[in-house]
């Protein structure tokens, strides 16, 4: 027990010092660039490592930024999903008084094949591989649902009774606020032979109180997690 805090705490000073020096470099690269877009002399602390900054910077301007088309307008329909969440390319959270997760999608050809969940600001990090991905977009009927509800929703978490499932379920469950009560969306992740199956639901009782109406809404994907690490996404 004492040498796994003592690895915990190894591996937690280690991020936070890769993590600062991350931000130094950023910081640098800003100065530099703000400093040739606006005509001005390069900070004299900054002279010696010009060189290396501008041609990281270069770099970076060749890189595209954005996500493909297609998986930025599914992000910003269906990051709703995730009550507080923000599709954003650039966004600081750091002064934000409640963002608790940073939750990144990663695309392959246009269609989203990964997903990072980092709990701020000090971990853990769980990384999934997504399959199967079917967008609200492409859910049959979906003229009909109207807007997505913005309810927080009911979570069904079936079938986490390892000690892996339940980090895993407790990583997932965070992502959420507290519902009302009388909220008509419900979240399922179901696990089955290592595989999370996520839908989106909401219902009606057009019959009364025993009578229920489920309709899906999207989107709707399979999850595979592959890793969780202590310590904040790098």
């Amino acid at each position: 027990m004492i040498r796994r805090r003592i690895r915990e705490r190894h591996q937690y000073l280690y991020s936070k010092s890769v993590e600062a020096s991350q931000r130094a470099l950023f910081e640098k690269k800003r100065r530099i660039r703000a400093a040739l877009e606006e005509g001005n002399p390069i900070p004299t602390e900054l002279r010696n490592e010009e060189h290396e900054l501008r041609r990281q910077i270069d770099l970076e301007d060749q890189e595209p930024r954005g996500p493909n088309g297609a998986l930025h307008s599914a992000n910003r329909r269906d990051l709703v999903i995730f009550l507080g969440a923000e599709g954003r390319l650039s966004h600081v959270t750091e002064n934000e008084p409640w963002r608790p997760d940073l939750i990144l999608v990663h695309e392959h050809r246009g269609k989203p094949d990964g997903l990072i969940v980092s709990h701020l600001p000090n971990g853990p990090t769980a990384y999934f591989g997504l399959l199967n991905v079917v967008t609200r977009h492409d859910i049959k009927g979906r003229k009909a649902m109207g807007k997505m509800s913005e309810a927080y929703p009911h979570l069904v978490l079936d079938n986490f009774s390892t000690q892996i499932g339940e980090r895993t379920a407790t990583i997932l469950k965070h992502l959420f606020p507290m519902p009302k009560p009388d909220s008509k969306r419900i979240i399922t992740f179901a696990n089955r032979d290592e595989y999370i199956s996520f839908r989106h639901h909401v219902y009606e009782k057009p019959g009364g109180p025993r009578s229920m109406d489920l309709k899906e809404v999207g989107p709707r994907f399979e999850m595979r997690l592959y890793q969780i690490k202590l310590g904040t996404v790098e």
